[in-house]
């Protein structure tokens, strides 16, 4: 079929009578009347040879056919619709996904976001916040920043932060810890790297104690439960210089150990974007300003 003479009128009826099941519904949503529906997709049955619809007593089945078709045509109604979104304004916006582990978002990153969006006013940057586990595929990510060794699979690794893990508690529970061993008669608050703790305490040349608090998938949740007297978090202290600072958290001792670090990562087979390429200098320049 010559590109030129697609139906276009006629693929947005089916694709609304397809969603409604019902020709009169498609009418009522694209503001014409049933007739005029019916007619566009019989037009469209009509060049392609072949029925998308069973016509039934009360409103419509899909044929095989008419199966195959409807994901094809929503889904590039949608692209349109989605590129038409970038022209907010009359100025071009590029989107930009980055997917981004939680502690990182809140500790770092959205107190400079307002920077970002003065900076670069074109690009639509979209957050979607993580626990560290991210398909970057399979959620249709630009960027994403994850803590790790920086070794994931067909993906290139750019390092940002180094985020050293150190106990951190409310002071109320800090006033019960004089030295590193005093941490074995407390609650330590896990996280899903179950090696952490005892890392720490082999640092600080104590016998690690049995584990017994609970596991959290969020170093951000687990600080809020060390706020909360909850327990004693290990974490990076460079993520929380809010709370550390209004007292809400306390760092009882000076040690911490290096368990990875914040990347930025992307997969290798995806070509850097322009609205990548600015995002990823913006971005390492932001870190340069707090070195």
């Amino acid at each position: 079929m010559d590109r030129a003479q697609l139906p276009l009128n006629a693929l947005r009826a089916f694709e609304a009578a397809a969603r409604h099941l019902n020709f009169t519904r498609a009418g009522l949503e694209l503001c014409v009347s049933q007739g005029a529906v019916s007619h566009q997709v019989a037009e469209l049955e009509r060049r392609l040879g072949t029925r998308l619809f069973h016509r039934l007593p009360r409103g419509l089945a899909l044929t095989d056919e008419g199966q195959a078709l409807v994901p094809v045509v929503s889904e590039a109604f949608d692209r349109v619709a989605a590129t038409l979104d970038q022209y907010a304004d009359g100025r071009f916006r590029e989107a930009l996904k980055v997917g981004v582990v939680g502690t990182f978002a809140t500790g770092w990153l959205l107190p400079r976001l307002d920077r970002f969006a003065r900076a670069h006013p074109s690009i639509d940057l979209r957050i979607a916040t993580n626990n560290n586990r991210v398909d970057l595929a399979g959620e249709a990510l630009d960027f994403a920043i994850r803590f790790g060794d920086g070794a994931w699979h067909g993906t290139y690794a750019e390092p940002l932060l180094a985020a050293p893990l150190a106990p951190l508690c409310a002071p109320v529970v800090a006033a019960r810890l004089s030295e590193p061993a005093d941490m074995v008669s407390e609650r330590l608050l896990r996280s899903y790297r179950a090696d952490e703790w005892a890392l720490w305490f082999a640092a600080a040349g104590v016998a690690v104690p049995m584990l017994r608090g609970p596991v959290f998938d969020s170093s951000a949740l687990m600080a809020s439960a060390a706020a909360a007297g909850q327990g004693v978090a290990l974490a990076p202290p460079s993520m929380f210089a809010r709370e550390l600072a209004a007292e809400l958290l306390v760092q009882p001792f000076g040690m911490s150990i290096d368990a990875g670090r914040y990347w930025l990562t992307r997969l290798m087979s995806r070509a850097e974007s322009d609205a990548m390429q600015r995002f990823r200098v913006w971005l390492l320049a932001e870190i340069a300003l707090d070195a």
